[in-house]
């Protein structure tokens, strides 16, 4: 019997995620590149580009690795989309960027909290 989840949406989506890598064989950077390429040719929201620029820098992708990507599927796609794609991983971004700043700031006044305290 499965137990339950506070967030089985969020662990389906990692399960799905973790059995695709165990059964691809494929290098992490060629996966990466695979999958942005198809965020793209779907017109993916910027949520599903933020649950990749982990694994991205992880693989060491860089920017201008994602710029050769966009201009590669640039033909085939549309210009629309390569657009939208480009709006939708500026956001996701900006929300990772949002996210790090917040716990690096949480981290700071802990560590302040923790010294005032000794």
């Amino acid at each position: 019997m499965a137990t339950r989840s506070d967030a089985p949406v969020l662990d389906t989506l990692a399960a799905m995620t973790i059995d695709s890598i165990e059964h691809c064989g494929m290098d992490e950077k060629t996966l990466i590149t695979t999958r942005i390429a198809a965020l793209v040719a779907m017109d993916a929201p910027a949520i599903s580009y933020l649950a990749h620029i982990s694994p991205a820098v992880k693989a060491d992708f860089t920017v201008e690795q994602l710029q050769d990507v966009l201009v590669a599927i640039a033909p085939v796609v549309g210009t629309a989309r390569v657009m939208s794609a480009a709006g939708h991983i500026a956001q996701a971004f900006g929300v990772a960027i949002a996210m790090l700043e917040s716990e690096a700031e949480a981290m700071a006044n802990a560590e302040a909290e923790s010294r005032h305290k000794s």
